[in-house]
């Protein structure tokens, strides 16, 4: 069997599943998801032996420091998947739910039913808790889902598999509803990117090099976020200290994500006071400052900023700086640099505030809180599909909603078209 008849075959198997997903009910589905997130519990040393070749491999190939953190399974790691597994299954059934109902003239009932939207291609790379968290969310909104995990965490996502669907033979479900493609060779995203009559829609999951090539190549419509150009505008009514604190979690909790903050804005009355302050806790922790010129005269152990700084995601402990004169400069930077992700303002001034909120255009605009709480877990949905920058078909952190569609459905009476 060639490679492209492999990836078909995978994708037709899923395909016929998907009916028996979508049939499932509310109580299967709560019951399977809360019996995925105890065998991965049950499991832990299995996940984590897979899940140390990985990471032996990973290093021999002298994957960064940020990489690895995103490939390894640690215990909490493990805890925070099965908690957000079991958090996805409390949650509302979406599938069945009826919204806009409204009533017509002449009397016909016309609404909206959520459904699902049928199989659903992941590609990503680096986190293996990607498999759990993606297979649950489409389960949940009664989709399924073909994998496709970087060669870097190639065993640990196997091994995540193999759980998942032990529970789901278990519980007499046809076990392709969650498929993993077997080969980690790019040829066969291309292969499943031309699937259109068996997959509905791909979510790629990783750098801007991957997802720029999956919407590049795809017949298949895709939901997508190129980058995390986040910022954090310290405002002149801010509080410094709060500022400081969320600057520094924004930055250095995990510089390896996309909603770390890659910019700092600060207004020019604060930025004598703020950004020596700042600069300290920063520099202690190890990040190299990139500023512009009136950054610099204020700060001296900051490199210069070049144009390209502000359109950077380092994923790293680098940090661009730049002073702004106010909020319609800091604005302004935003809508050039930015990737409509998360941008955050630091201030006590409510008017200033929900001025941010309304004309910043990202999919999270955050009051005095770290770029950090941009996470779908954060939020309150379990666990996130991605983050999503294409406003079409959704915007933000995906949830089991944002896996569904609505179709119309008419309630009438002998209603006729005259």
């Amino acid at each position: 069997m060639t490679l492209q008849d492999e990836v078909r075959t995978i994708a037709a198997l899923t395909r016929e599943a998907a009916g028996e997903a979508a049939a499932l009910s509310m109580t299967a589905k709560e019951k399977i998801l809360a019996e995925m997130a105890q065998i991965l519990r049950d499991n832990r040393s299995f996940l984590q032996r897979e899940n140390s070749k990985d990471l032996e491999a990973g290093q021999a190939q002298g994957l960064s420091r940020a990489m690895l953190d995103r490939l390894t399974l640690s215990d909490k790691v493990i805890d925070q998947t099965a908690a957000g597994l079991e958090e996805i299954a409390a949650f509302p059934d979406p599938v069945g739910e009826i919204v806009r109902m409204r009533t017509r003239p002449n009397g016909m009932r016309v609404g909206r039913m959520r459904i699902p939207l049928g199989v659903i291609g992941i590609i990503y790379e680096s986190r293996p808790n990607v498999t759990a968290d993606a297979a649950a969310l489409c389960l949940k909104a009664g989709n399924a889902v073909i994998l496709r995990g970087g060669s870097e965490a190639s065993g640990s996502n196997a091994a995540i598999v193999k759980l998942l669907k032990e529970v789901l033979k278990k519980n007499a479900v046809n076990e392709n509803v969650v498929n993993l493609l077997p080969t980690t060779d790019r040829e066969a995203i291309l292969h499943l990117l031309k699937l259109e009559d068996l997959i509905d829609l791909i979510i790629p999951r990783g750098g801007e090099q991957l997802i720029r090539f999956v919407a590049e190549n795809s017949r298949i419509p895709v939901i997508k976020h190129y980058k995390g150009v986040c910022h954090l505008y310290v405002d002149a009514a801010a509080d410094l200290d709060m500022a400081v604190e969320l600057a520094f979690n924004s930055k250095v909790q995990r510089p390896g994500v996309c909603n770390a903050m890659e910019t700092l804005l600060v207004h020019k009355n604060v930025a004598e006071e703020f950004l020596p302050r700042a600069a300290r806790r920063l520099i202690e922790a190890g990040v190299e400052l990139r500023g512009c010129e009136k950054s610099r005269s204020i700060v001296n152990d900051m490199k210069p900023a070049a144009e390209d700084d502000w359109y950077a995601e380092y994923l790293d402990l680098i940090l661009a700086v730049k002073v702004v004169d106010d909020m319609d400069e800091a604005m302004r930077h935003i809508a050039k640099y930015g990737s409509l992700h998360t941008e955050s303002i630091v201030t006590r001034d409510y008017a200033a505030s929900q001025r941010f909120l309304k004309e910043v255009n990202s999919s999270s605009v955050i009051v005095n809180a770290s770029t950090r709480m941009s996470d779908g877990y954060v939020y309150g949905l379990g666990a996130e599909i991605g983050i999503s920058t294409t406003k079409i078909h959704s915007f933000g952190p995906m949830g089991t909603e944002d896996l569904t569609t609505t179709k119309f459905i008419v309630l009438g009476d002998g209603q006729i078209r005259e």
